[in-house]
């Protein structure tokens, strides 16, 4: 493990059995995250990105610990999360929070939103009474939100303020560490980035470090420092974000690119990459290279043999283009 990594991944993979219950024999197995591998350090953020259904989501639970692997490790500050019990396992839970994609239905409408967001600090026994109020106005306060909003309720927000409430809620127990699970996509336009900038401001001032999950690259452009991009559970391509941007490796991040960065003034054209069918099904797979029924640039031994990783100048690509 990397000196200045927070997180490590070690082949971590996710299978979930079909059948197999009483009455009913096994019938195969979704491989939602399988074998993958990477580090986020102190202070960064490491997009994640990939078609519907490629297993994101899957892999921000499994960090989070809400789901507990098939195989493989994930380090936290060198300690396996999966190991973790009693003490040390709330301990993480403090240092480990989430953003979730809609604001509203991750927010209890019974509750005063003050007290959702002070609920972290009564779970974890961090602040009570007085300090707990005051750590909860600090909190607003932080995210953009007046003292007044503590004590209403989720209907009376709009979205963006409602994921403010979300973003305070997963500041309270002061992470290091947050899984934010395309937490913009269910936002207007203008509100978008507005979240957007408040995320990367309260990183420079906290120091956070984010794993953030989207399908949109140009949200991704914005916010990361490294993509990782994934494809039927695997990662194919990992790399610097300014490297993915001007010179993908892998045919499927083109293709992604093609889609979602039409040409325009001092931005490179990219040629139009239609990606035929739809993204194979996690419980059969196609042989060889998982992508190549739908790639244009596969070749002879693309749908038999399986592609190992490759470095190529310090970025990691899974592709017999490079191999």
């Amino acid at each position: 493990m990397s000196s200045n990594s927070l997180l490590e991944l070690q082949g971590l993979q996710k299978h979930y059995p079909v059948g197999g219950g009483l009455f009913t024999p096994l019938v195969g197995v979704v491989r939602a995250v399988d074998g993958v591998s990477f580090a986020i350090g102190e202070g960064e953020t490491l997009g994640l990105v990939g078609e519907s259904g490629c297993g994101k989501s899957t892999l921000g639970r499994l960090v989070l610990r809400l789901e507990h692997p098939t195989a493989g490790h994930a380090l936290f500050r060198g300690r396996d999360i999966f190991r973790l019990q009693g003490l040390e396992l709330k301990g993480f839970r403090r240092q480990v929070q989430m953003i979730f994609q809609d604001p509203q239905s991750s927010l209890d409408p019974r509750m005063t939103v003050g007290d959702s967001v002070g609920e972290a600090l009564l779970i974890h026994g961090m602040q009570v009474g007085k300090e707990r109020g005051e750590r909860v106005e600090e909190l607003f306060l932080k995210v953009g939100l007046e003292r007044e909003h503590i004590h209403r309720y989720p209907h009376e927000f709009s979205g963006g303020q409602k994921q403010r409430v979300g973003i305070a809620r997963a500041l309270a127990t002061s992470p290091r560490l947050l899984v934010a699970d395309e937490p913009v996509s269910a936002l207007d336009l203008s509100i978008q980035a507005q979240i957007l900038n408040l995320m990367k401001d309260l990183q420079e001032d906290l120091g956070l470090s984010y794993l953030f999950i989207a399908h949109d690259l140009g949200v991704i452009r914005y916010v990361a420092n490294r993509v990782a991009v994934m494809y039927l559970g695997k990662i194919v391509e990992l790399s610097r974000k300014e490297e993915v941007f001007s010179f993908p490796l892998h045919p499927y991040t083109e293709a992604l690119l093609s889609a979602a960065l039409p040409p325009r003034a001092g931005r490179r054209r990219w040629p139009r990459i239609l990606l035929g069918g739809e993204v194979p099904s996690p419980m059969n797979p196609p042989g060889g290279c998982p992508f190549h029924p739908r790639c244009h640039r596969a070749f002879a031994p693309c749908p038999t043999v399986v592609p190992q990783a490759t470095e190529v100048d310090g970025r990691l690509v899974v592709c017999h283009l490079w191999g």
